[in-house]
């Protein structure tokens, strides 16, 4: 069996989620963390229970820390390509490669951080959308599919037949198993 893993190469192997946390919130604090992670759970009464079962629960959220404790608080270079689409836990760490100190973060930088990203999104905005091909700002109201089945119902809904104005006759005409009846 050559395709095992050889997690002795990765920080996260043998570190639970709760202790991985403390060790962040200890050097950072969560005021720092919700300002590189923008997760909730860090910032409305954060503590390290809470947070611990809301990661548990969410993937993306805790692939997201552990992403933050392998490269900012362990501060390890950036992974190749290959490695880059494993999840934080599967991934192997070149023998050469050993964590450093944590770097230094500041809510400054968090702040320039989002407004680089941003301007990044923005930029991203201005190409075609994936949903309907045409540029972000000349959004439909509805995908050609929708307004297909739209037009598609209205086809095929009965005409409806105003109600007469007769005092004495009852609405079976519009109902076609009240006919049976007589």
């Amino acid at each position: 069996m050559s395709d095992e893993i050889n997690y002795k190469n990765n920080p996260l192997h043998g570190l639970g989620l709760k202790e991985l946390l403390t060790q962040i919130v200890d050097h950072y604090g969560f005021e720092i963390l919700y300002a590189y992670l923008n997760i909730n759970c860090f910032k409305t009464n954060p503590s390290i229970e809470s947070s611990v079962k809301f990661l548990k629960k969410t993937d993306w959220a805790r692939e997201k820390v552990e992403l933050f404790y392998l490269y900012k608080f362990k501060n390890l270079p950036r992974v190749s390509s290959e490695q880059f689409a494993l999840s934080p836990r599967d991934r192997i760490i070149p023998e050469g490669q050993t964590p450093r100190e944590p770097a230094e973060l500041s809510l400054e930088d968090a702040e320039r951080m989002r407004e680089k990203q941003a301007k990044k999104a923005a930029e991203h905005g201005k190409t075609k959308s994936y949903r309907s091909g045409k540029p972000d700002g000349q959004r439909g109201g509805y995908s050609s599919k929708q307004e297909n089945a739209r037009d598609k119902q209205e086809r095929w809904k009965p005409a409806r037949k105003a109600p007469d104005s007769q005092s004495g006759s009852s609405n079976n005409d519009d109902d076609p198993w009240a006919k049976w009846k007589k």
